[in-house]
């Protein structure tokens, strides 16, 4: 887990890169807080407590999504805070009258990850995250594999959603199972390998791994709705089936060429690694 601090206008909000899900968690009662545009942290937490204790009777999932993580408190102390991740407060936002509701959507949306952006505004933020690439020396075919491996990676996270996957954890060992199964490499090896850190994998992937990593999950969904696979327990047995046949593709291409397709080139700095091509 790595401490870090965003910042939404003048409120300063906590946040948790949890490297195993490589997923943001942020501290809600920061986010209450912002929302309600309230300078006294314990007048948002007493609002967070009330707001906490009405969803938990409705039986809303917000609150049980919540997350107990440690995070710096204002006496400089580590202290369990709930915390959630960008999905679970676009959901928590909506319960919250606030004229900040709609900028700090599209404010998670930048400092949270690629899924929120699409739910918190597809169109834009496909073209931001195109416009980022660009500037970032993508090639406009790397950029479209990029795209339409992200799509293939939601249809495949939507579908777990619908099959009684729910948890963070879950999602990342299906994941990390499909992953490992194509690639001969955990998620964390393969990062390991390009010298990554927080950095998000796919982002530094080179057009084969993309389109290796696509296949899998496009294999894993389509045997996985073949199979009506439900929960984890059937759904891992659908990613080691669709990695699989990743895998048998990845090796002929090897041997054909010679050349390995799980590579420690990357998109960073030249001095953090070995860079991909660009334009």
């Amino acid at each position: 887990m790595k401490n870090d601090l965003a910042i939404f206008e003048e409120y300063k909000i906590r946040r948790v890169y949890d490297e195993k899900t490589e997923t943001w968690y942020f501290s809600v009662v920061d986010i209450i807080q912002a929302l309600i545009q309230q300078p006294d942290y314990q007048t948002a937490r007493k609002y967070w407590n009330k707001l906490k204790e009405r969803l938990g009777k409705e039986g809303s999932e917000t609150v049980t999504n919540c997350h107990q993580l440690k995070m710096v408190a204002d006496d400089g102390k580590m202290r369990l805070t709930d915390a959630a991740n960008p999905e679970t407060l676009l959901r928590l936002i909506q319960s919250v009258p606030s004229p900040k509701a709609e900028p700090i959507k599209l404010w998670l949306a930048k400092v949270g990850y690629e899924r929120m952006q699409e739910m918190a505004d597809p169109a834009r933020s496909i073209d931001r995250a195109r416009e980022n690439w660009r500037k970032h020396e993508r090639s406009e075919k790397w950029i479209q594999q990029r795209m339409m491996g992200q799509e293939t990676r939601n249809k495949l996270t939507d579908y777990w959603k619908d099959h009684e996957i729910t948890k963070d954890e879950e999602f990342a060992i299906l994941t990390n199972i499909i992953h490992q199964e194509w690639s001969g490499v955990t998620v964390k090896e393969h990062k390991n390998i390009k010298g990554l850190k927080t950095q998000n994998l796919r982002d530094h992937m080179s057009e084969a791994e993309l389109i290796f990593t696509a296949l899998a999950e496009l294999s894993t969904r389509q045997i996985a709705e073949t199979m009506e696979a439900r929960g984890l327990p059937e759904n891992e047995v659908a990613g080691k089936k669709g990695g699989g046949i990743a895998k048998k593709a990845r090796l002929e291409l090897e041997e054909k060429t010679g050349k390995r397709v799980v590579s420690a080139e990357n998109y960073l700095p030249p001095k953090s690694g070995k860079k991909l091509g660009g334009k």
